[in-house]
């Protein structure tokens, strides 16, 4: 006969019983960091960072939320160059052009050619990459520059906000 512990040892929750819910959450901290670009929050799934949004967010940080917060607080304040957070760099191809992009030191820029080129890939699979990209600024699609032009950026503000990272990052003078 079960007893009623190997049939909760059998069960597999997604979730922490509601009575314990308060220790996975910041206690009503927001998910949501207020910068010179307006608000950011970030989505934590499965403990990995899967979204960074360009909106306030509508639920509390979990620990990992509030950990990706703290560092994008700092690369605001000048602190931090580089992020060490679990992240969403995909499947395939698209994981493959995310880990080369999180590569490139901050200050720095890359061509998608120069992508295309180092990793034996179409450079509009770049741009594809690019664009897809869940967590722009924590895997650093801004940091990837057309031949001739600034290239696209598909967050926020656009362009804009793209000269705006760069500029922070002090990658400027690659921008004349």
């Amino acid at each position: 006969m079960r007893t009623l512990l190997e049939g909760a040892a059998r069960r597999k929750h997604t979730q922490a019983p509601p009575h314990l819910r308060p220790l996975q959450r910041g206690f009503g901290v927001t998910a949501t960091l207020h910068t010179s670009l307006g608000p950011i929050s970030v989505r934590e799934d499965q403990g990995i960072i899967a979204a960074l949004n360009w909106h306030a967010a509508d639920h509390d940080a979990t620990l990992l939320e509030q950990e990706a917060l703290r560092q994008l607080d700092q690369y605001f304040a000048h602190e931090r160059t580089v992020f060490d957070l679990p992240l969403d760099y995909g499947t395939g191809l698209h994981e493959q052009v995310r880990r080369a992009m999180s590569a490139i030191p901050q200050g720095e820029t890359r061509t998608y050619g120069d992508l295309a080129r180092d990793l034996k890939v179409p450079a509009q699979s770049i741009g594809q990459a690019c664009g897809a990209n869940p967590v722009p600024i924590l895997i650093p699609c801004h940091r990837i520059l057309g031949a001739h032009s600034l290239g696209g950026f598909s967050a926020k503000g656009g362009v804009e906000t793209k000269v705006w990272l760069l500029k922070h990052e002090g990658a400027a003078g690659l921008l004349l």
